[in-house]
């Protein structure tokens, strides 16, 4: 037994520090746009960068206090990229969510959003919206299992999901959700 296994670590030796959630930050940027372009493994190279095109640095320039980064030792292990919208004051919008492969399947993702709709909530927020390609059915079963209703639609995607024609340009369908939040007064 060694005491990396067991026990604590030798005096010269410090624990790495916890993953911590915080609110996102400018300077986050390279490394978010470095992890769409790695963590997407079931797509080629060129997908992963035009990926990455849907997180111009404005997002962070101009949302940081809304979106949110999980971090540890090895850096941003998950992300995500969420604004309120000026134009509709009782909604808030998640545009992006990233979450480091080798941390899939233990919660980070249900972190990230259930801490976005309690400061959504706080923020007098009372509807979340979002839209995901209807071809990602991981994406459409996880937005299911946190309570998001799929919005009717003017097409029919895979499994008779909603669809929304044309939505992001010519031939760019999307599923839409809505979450109603709860709003509380501490």
């Amino acid at each position: 037994m060694t005491a990396h296994q067991h026990g604590p670590l030798p005096a010269h030796q410090h624990a790495p520090p916890p993953a911590r959630l915080r609110p996102a930050e400018p300077g986050d940027h390279a490394a978010i746009v470095a992890a769409v372009r790695t963590w997407w493994t079931d797509r080629s190279p060129a997908e992963m960068r035009e990926l990455s095109l849907l997180l111009p640095k404005l997002f962070l320039q101009f949302f940081a206090r809304t979106s949110l980064v999980r971090e540890d030792a090895d850096g941003v292990r998950a992300f995500l990229v969420g604004f309120h919208p000026a134009d509709h004051p009782d909604e808030a919008y998640i545009h992006f969510v990233g979450v480091d492969p080798a941390l899939r399947g233990q919660g980070v993702g249900r972190e990230l959003y259930e801490t976005f709709f309690r400061d959504a909530a706080a923020a007098g927020r009372t509807r979340v919206r979002s839209v995901t390609s209807p071809t990602n059915t991981r994406s459409i079963a996880f937005h299911r299992a946190l309570g998001f209703r799929l919005q009717d639609g003017d097409g029919v995607g895979p499994d008779g999901v909603p669809v929304h024609k044309d939505y992001d340009g010519p031939g760019l369908d999307r599923v839409c959700f809505l979450r109603t939040l709860t709003v509380t007064d501490d």
